[in-house]
């Protein structure tokens, strides 16, 4: 197989040994053509942003495709952590019990009844093929702009791909679903990662999955020279938000117009 200009350890000698989650290496083809047709960056080859856009490229694969922990060449499977908008974080075996694969990164606080993809009900296996299946050319990603190097690398990115299947009973639309965010990766001397953050809304993944026909059966802030705020980018899940204010039990029609009419409830805040 061809090596990959984009990851590293993943068709290396090094890798003869390595267990693969799906019986052999991935196959990036489609994906690394997806993101040379459709990305809005070209780094310099050796730029800082060109090594980071790697680095993400090649902890993904690795993440996503070696069944063994201690096949992961880019972090310290001993030391790593991963967390999601500023919730608790995992490690490896934590992450696994989670279900693996994109159950993790959809980790969301609204009660079961309202999730279009409930995280609690999938396997990596079923995650797997649920988005495989919604985007056969696959999901690209980019690096928009680093904000520092390393040993603490700060960037924004950007994921797209064409929903050319169908996802959760939803029929496919051909059209580009687009997720941007911020990722924090922390590196220790030997350039592992040993911890990561992730901060975006799945909404606007599963939004984008959810436009075709029902199928039956940190802020970021930029400065002028003046030092006043001219732009301001956010990125946070408002699920996080509008889950924890619908824990509590229904309240039937004459209750709430109750509380709306109340003079002091009316007014609070």
């Amino acid at each position: 197989m061809d090596h990959d200009k984009y990851r590293s350890h993943l068709n290396d000698e090094g890798e003869k040994n390595t267990i693969w989650r799906f019986g052999a290496p991935p196959n990036y083809d489609a994906v690394n053509k997806l993101f040379e047709e459709g990305r809005t960056k070209v780094w310099p080859p050796g730029s800082l942003e060109e090594k980071v856009q790697n680095l993400v490229k090649t902890w993904e694969m690795e993440i996503f495709h070696k069944k063994s922990f201690d096949d992961n060449k880019s972090i310290d499977p001993k030391k790593y952590t991963v967390s999601l908008n500023g919730r608790q974080a995992v490690n490896l075996e934590e992450k696994r019990k989670l279900g693996g694969g994109y159950n993790f990164l959809l980790q969301t606080s609204l009660p079961e009844k309202l999730r279009v993809y409930n995280p609690a009900e999938e396997t990596a296996d079923s995650s797997h093929v649920a988005f495989t299946t919604a985007f056969p050319r696959g999901f690209a990603v980019e690096i928009l702009q680093v904000y520092s190097g390393p040993p603490v690398i700060v960037y924004k990115f950007r994921h797209w791909g064409y929903m050319e299947g169908p996802f959760k009973g939803h029929a496919p639309t051909g059209e580009m679903v687009e997720l941007f965010g911020i990722g924090i990766f922390e590196l220790d001397e030997q350039e592992k990662i040993i911890k990561i953050e992730f901060f975006f809304d799945r909404g606007e993944l599963l939004g984008g999955l959810l436009r075709g026909a029902s199928l039956d059966s940190s802020t970021e802030a930029a400065l002028d020279e003046q030092e006043k705020i001219i732009k301001i980018e956010f990125f946070f899940d408002r699920g996080e938000l509008l889950g924890g204010l619908l824990r509590g039990a229904s309240l039937d029609s004459s209750t709430e117009a109750a509380v709306s009419t109340c003079p002091i409830l009316r007014n609070t805040g």
